[in-house]
């Protein structure tokens, strides 16, 4: 079998610990009989990528490979061989309390869940990732990998004499602690000595002959291999809970002589689990099922819809996991029997809380996803299929009615989606009719109290997650060859009566519109970005 190995840079351009492992990994591999091609990322282009599309790819770091491309390879074979945390910003979970990242400082997840298996260097390593992933194809390695040569370097040095001083790696890295260790030995009148070298057999005779080692790492260490190699050179270790290698029941479970030998046996371990991920000719399905999703449709003035709206979300590609309905009191549904409809949960108020709502009680779902609909808005049945791919692509705020700004004036807009049939994903800056989105970016409607609760839920909430999460706003194509992958199909049918809140007789049509200019105005006077770049 072939293997593609796709990794940021390799050893004999960085040194770093990352490259080690990669090149044991590869050579590992290339003993057991695998062809093994190497590629750094920035050269494993969309094109390169389609042209070997059959081989089996091994992605390590990944910082410099394309959007593009990350998404071609969630179609094809291929394992991440994870070593430090790349589905967060930062790379560190560490600020954040339990390790659980917040979901706005999150990334690549698509990539990780669709790979066949994501390779963690550590119990508390794939612990962490699982719980921030929520993914079950994440696996701990159980140790990380060491040349024979580097093995045999540590095995002479073996009850080296010791002095009484303390080692601190004299690193200029500032995640690797070398102040705090400083800092520490100082009020602690440890004498020490800064250890560093570009010969591993230099290095570790230094740090054999320590009678300590003083580390404290600045972010989550998935693994740590100076920890564990001072453990087998005998040092006591005076250092923090950021190593994921003290997770591993192995690690107090030997020292010296013992814990080299135990780490030698886990080199083959370690490969086995690689060997039987790339010979598991199945990819492993998606464990964040499709489907994690929550419908909210809204009984207003058209409940006689309801039915067609249920029919239409049963029969969608990907069925939502619940269909919940909020009722806002009003005369023509005031008698309206619900009993015959199939929803798993109903919100019967005695009051209108008019737009907002059915956003408030999407609060309370359960589900990765969220997706509402107005009253006239029917899906087409690839609806939620289309919005779950869009979102490998351009994750956002996703709708079927997508709106472009021309002006501080509302009116002065462009539509896409439905109305216009885009045929590509198109930012927008604020959609409607049919809403579909992460149930956490809620928390970034409730950051501000709306300018007002009569109108423009659409506006606030595009505004808001722009502006706290980051997050923009995106009409999926709606090609007009396959209406079923639209948000709405029977939009104008629906839509357009005496009964829509922009022709309501109660609201009239300037009072309605003046209303949204306001909240225009006011979300650009707070900071909101305008695709076409419009200002006040």
């Amino acid at each position: 079998m072939n293997i593609i190995y796709i990794s940021d840079f390799f050893v004999d351009q960085i040194a770093g610990g990352g490259e080690l492992v990669d090149d044991c990994l590869m050579k590992h591999l290339t003993s057991r009989g695998f062809s093994v091609s190497r590629v750094n990322s920035d050269k494993a282009d969309p094109v390169f990528l389609q042209k070997n599309k059959n081989n089996f790819f091994i992605v390590s770091n990944f910082v410099r490979l394309e959007e593009q491309s990350k998404r071609i390879l969630e179609s094809a074979r291929y394992m991440i061989y994870e070593h430090d945390h790349k589905y967060i910003l930062e790379r560190d979970p560490s600020p954040y309390k339990d390790f659980i990242v917040p979901q706005d400082r999150l990334c690549n997840l698509s990539f990780y869940r669709n790979a066949q298996a994501v390779v963690c260097q550590s119990k508390l390593h794939a612990e962490v990732a699982r719980k921030n992933i929520k993914s079950s194809n994440i696996v701990s390695a159980g140790c990380t990998l060491w040349s024979q040569k580097h093995l045999d370097i540590l095995r002479k040095h073996l009850g080296a004499e010791k002095t009484d001083k303390a080692a601190v790696l004299d690193s200029d890295n500032r995640v690797k602690g070398k102040f705090p260790a400083i800092d520490l030995c100082t009020r602690k009148n440890i004498d020490y000595e800064l250890i560093k070298s570009p010969d591993y057999d230099n290095f570790i005779q230094q740090l054999s002959t320590k009678k300590s080692l003083v580390f404290f790492s600045q972010v989550l260490e998935s693994f740590c291999r100076l920890v564990v190699e001072a453990r087998i050179l005998g040092c006591k270790l005076i250092t923090n809970k950021m190593n994921g290698c003290t997770s591993e029941k192995w690690f107090g479970a030997f020292k010296g002589a013992k814990l080299l030998e135990h780490v030698e046996s886990k080199q083959v371990e370690v490969v086995d689990k690689v060997v039987s991920i790339i010979e598991n000719e199945q990819k492993t399905p998606n464990p964040q099922e499709p489907g994690d999703i929550t419908v909210i449709l809204n009984s207003y003035r058209r409940p006689y819809n309801l039915k067609m709206q249920i029919e239409a979300l049963k029969a969608q590609t990907i069925k939502p996991k619940e269909i919940w309905l909020w009722v806002n009191a009003h005369e023509d549904n005031k008698n309206f029997d619900y009993s015959d409809l199939e929803f798993d949960k109903v919100f019967n108020n005695d009051y209108n809380w008019k737009f907002y709502g059915r956003f408030a009680g999407a609060l309370l779902a359960d589900t990765e996803y969220v997706a509402i609909f107005d009253d006239d808005t029917v899906p087409g049945s690839k609806w939620f299929e289309n919005c779950l791919n869009t979102m490998k692509t351009h994750e956002g705020i996703l709708g079927s009615a997508g709106i472009l700004l021309n002006d501080k004036f509302y009116v002065q807009h462009d539509r896409c989606g439905w109305p216009t049939h885009n045929k590509e994903t198109t930012e927008v800056d604020l959609v409607g009719h049919a809403w579909f989105f992460k149930r956490d970016w809620l928390q970034y409607l409730w950051k501000e109290k709306p300018p007002t609760w009569d109108n423009a839920e659409d506006i606030q909430f595009a505004y808001s997650a722009q502006k706290y999460g980051n997050i923009k706003t995106y009409c999926p194509p709606h090609p007009p060859e396959d209406r079923e992958m639209h948000g709405s199909i029977l939009g104008n049918e629906l839509g357009i009566d005496n009964k829509a809140t922009s022709t309501n007789s109660a609201v009239s049509h300037q009072q309605f519109f003046s209303e949204r200019d306001f909240c225009v105005q006011h979300a650009l006077k707070n900071g909101w970005k305008t695709v076409r770049g419009v200002t006040l």
